[in-house]
C-alpha cells in the first residue's frame, strides 16, 4: 500500500500534467461535452483508488486505458446506448500492452547504443564514464578509485560525454582533443 503522500506526489508529478490531453480526449470520445469535468474528476477518483495499491509503471498509458474504459462504462449504463460510441471508444486506444513493449523495445536498442558508444571510448576514459554515470561515483570518489587527480577525471568525463554524444547521433564517436593553447601559440599565424 502507498503512503498517502507519496501518492499525491506521483499523482501529481504524472497525472496531473496530463489534464488537458485526458479533456481532449473525453470531448472527442463523448457527445455530451458538459459532462467531461465530472468523468474527468472520475477518471482521477479510478486512478487514485488503483494507484494506491500499486503505482503503475506507465502513468500516461494507464490513465488512458482507465479514461477509455470508464466511458465505455458509463456508456452501457446509460439509458440508450449507441453502439458506434463504444466501438469508437474500445478502437481510439492502443493496446497498453503493445504501447509498454514498444517503448521497452526502444529502450534497449537506446542501451545497445549507449554500450556500443561506450565500448568505442579508450579504456580509461571509458572507467571514468562507468564509475560518474553508471555508478554515481562523485568526481572525487571516481579519482581515489583510479589513482588519478579529479581535473583528470573531470577532463575524462568531458571528452568522453562528446564521442558518447556524437556516437548516439550517428557519428564515429571518437574522442578529438582540441589543441592544447600552447600548441596553438607554436603555430605559426
Amino acid at each position: 500500500m502507498i503512503d498517502d503522500k507519496e501518492l499525491k506526489a506521483w499523482f501529481f508529478r504524472e497525472i496531473f500534467p496530463l489534464e488537458s490531453a485526458l479533456t481532449r480526449y473525453i470531448r472527442r470520445n463523448w457527445r455530451n461535452e458538459s459532462d467531461a469535468v465530472d468523468l474527468r474528476q472520475d477518471i482521477y477518483a479510478k486512478i487514485y483508488t488503483a494507484a494506491r495499491n500499486q503505482l503503475p509503471l506507465n502513468a500516461r498509458a494507464f490513465l488512458f486505458a482507465t479514461a477509455r474504459n470508464h466511458l465505455i462504462n458509463t456508456a452501457k449504463r446509460a439509458k440508450i446506448v449507441s453502439f458506434d460510441l463504444v466501438a469508437d471508444l474500445e478502437a481510439s486506444f492502443p493496446d497498453a500492452a503493445a504501447v509498454d513493449l514498444d517503448r521497452q523495445l526502444t529502450a534497449r536498442e537506446e542501451l545497445r547504443r549507449v554500450q556500443a558508444g561506450l565500448d568505442r571510448l579508450p579504456p580509461r576514459c571509458r572507467q571514468v564514464m562507468i564509475l560518474r554515470r553508471i555508478e554515481g561515483l562523485s568526481a572525487k570518489e571516481a579519482a581515489d578509485h583510479l589513482n588519478i587527480s579529479v581535473s583528470t577525471v573531470e577532463q575524462q568525463m568531458a571528452h568522453g560525454l562528446r564521442a558518447l554524444a556524437n556516437f548516439m547521433m550517428g557519428g564515429s564517436g571518437k574522442i578529438r582533443r582540441s589543441p592544447s593553447r600552447t600548441a596553438a601559440k607554436r603555430e605559426p599565424s
